[in-house]
């Protein structure tokens, strides 16, 4: 009975809800490296991230010789256009795991809220209904956050370790702050028709 209640209060029941987002990182992770081949994404993500970086070097020929820069910019149009369809055929492997694994999930996820959502799970620094995208998670004592907003921040930080781990997410396809922030000025900027 002791253990029991230990699972149901603070900090068993949150040492709960990390094993069990661990669980669902490592099963999810486990699917992954089953279903995809990885190295085969890794490879094809370098081949799209060179061709994004050759689009900078396109642009240097406009304003150094224009009839290199037509020659160029239709080499790097066509290869563009293959490579668009490649990106999508990634995109479809990367969601065959979310695919099996969305529906079982969520049901887990409805079970699991039925039990937990009942305690407070966590106590925060901060009032949790302050932050925006934790107020959804705020369980009504101030500073308490409930299972979703628990859960949500092991699982972010879980899978990313898992991830890692596993060598499914790398740099070339991770992104990072840098593509999020617009490392590259050259990607959004179309190749201008002269």
């Amino acid at each position: 009975m002791v253990l029991y209640n230990w699972f149901l209060e603070i900090p068993g029941i949150m040492f709960s809800i990390l094993g069990i987002a661990t669980l669902i990182a490592l099963l999810s992770a486990g699917l992954t490296k089953w279903l995809v081949d990885t190295e085969e994404v890794e490879r094809k993500q370098r081949q799209i991230k060179a061709h994004q970086e050759e689009k900078a070097k396109v642009l240097e020929l406009l304003e150094i010789d224009q009839d290199k820069y037509r020659k160029a910019k239709k080499r790097w149009e066509k290869k563009d256009e293959m490579l668009k369809k490649t990106q999508q055929k990634l995109a479809m492997q990367r969601m065959k795991p979310t695919c099996i694994t969305c529906i079982p999930m969520f049901v887990l996820f409805f079970l699991i809220r039925l039990i937990f959502d009942k305690y407070p799970i966590a106590y925060t620094a901060m009032n949790a209904s302050d932050v925006a995208i934790l107020s959804m998670a705020y369980w009504g004592i101030e500073g308490a956050l409930n299972f979703t907003g628990w859960y949500f921040l092991c699982s972010l930080g879980m899978n990313t370790l898992i991830q890692r781990l596993f060598k499914i997410q790398t740099q070339t396809s991770g992104g990072g702050m840098g593509q999020m922030f617009g490392q590259s000025k050259s990607k959004n900027i179309d190749l201008p028709n002269i």
